[in-house]
């Protein structure tokens, strides 16, 4: 049960500010909230269930500890995606002329193909090989976070900006994956390890107090 809470979590997380849910958004200024979250659940169940079948299949050749590491060492890209943000490129208008759930349904699966969180659950189906709770835990965190995305992006707007739901988000993968890292990797690279931490740690506070000055910069 332990996959499926972390699964749940880890996706709400990687969500946040994602392609997927400003798609969320934008659908439901067209399309009523359940149509929408339907399309969501139909497109999650087929596209995570792919990558979680992934994630199963590499362990059969790949060992496990290699794989924890390779897993770890992906929260952290996580971290570093969330923090680049998402635009949307038209999907929201590309399927337009079909039927609201399958409009959404087409668009959330196509914008899902080699996304972070499907390259997540594919690293969490590997890691913890209860691939059943991964892809359960996976699927309700992509609800949750769109649903966030629709019934209460409006007052996210208002209260807290999007640079700092952003960095939230960063921040707790960023977490994950240095703990991970530390857990997996083998002691005698822990002195590189260390290295690495505070030279990343360094740099991820360098790069939060520019976004703060464009971001201020941006509201002036």
């Amino acid at each position: 049960m332990s996959s499926l809470f972390f699964a749940l979590a880890f996706v709400t997380l990687a969500e946040m500010g994602d392609k997927t849910q400003l798609l969320a958004m934008a659908f439901a200024s067209k399309y009523s909230a359940k149509q929408v979250m339907i399309g969501v659940f139909i497109a999650t169940i087929f596209n995570h269930g792919l990558a979680v079948a992934l994630g199963e299949w590499l362990t059969t050749f790949i060992p496990l500890n290699t794989i924890q590491i390779i897993a770890a060492a992906s929260f952290i890209l996580f971290g570093l995606w969330t923090i680049r943000g998402d635009k949307l490129n038209g999907e929201e208008k590309r399927f337009s002329k079909y039927v609201p759930i399958l409009s959404v349904t087409l668009a959330f699966f196509l914008a899902e193909i080699g996304d972070k969180t499907q390259l997540a659950t594919i690293s969490l189906a590997a890691k913890f090989q209860s691939p059943y709770f991964v892809l359960i835990g996976t699927t309700l965190g992509m609800l949750v976070a769109d649903g966030i995305g629709i019934w209460a992006g409006a007052w996210l707007n208002q209260k807290f900006s999007t640079n700092t739901i952003k960095w939230f988000a960063a921040i707790i993968f960023i977490l994950f994956g240095i703990i991970g890292l530390y857990h997996y990797i083998p002691e005698s690279y822990s002195l590189y390890l260390n290295l690495f931490t505070f030279l990343f740690i360094v740099g991820l506070a360098y790069l939060m107090k520019m976004s703060s000055r464009k971001e201020k910069t941006y509201e002036v």
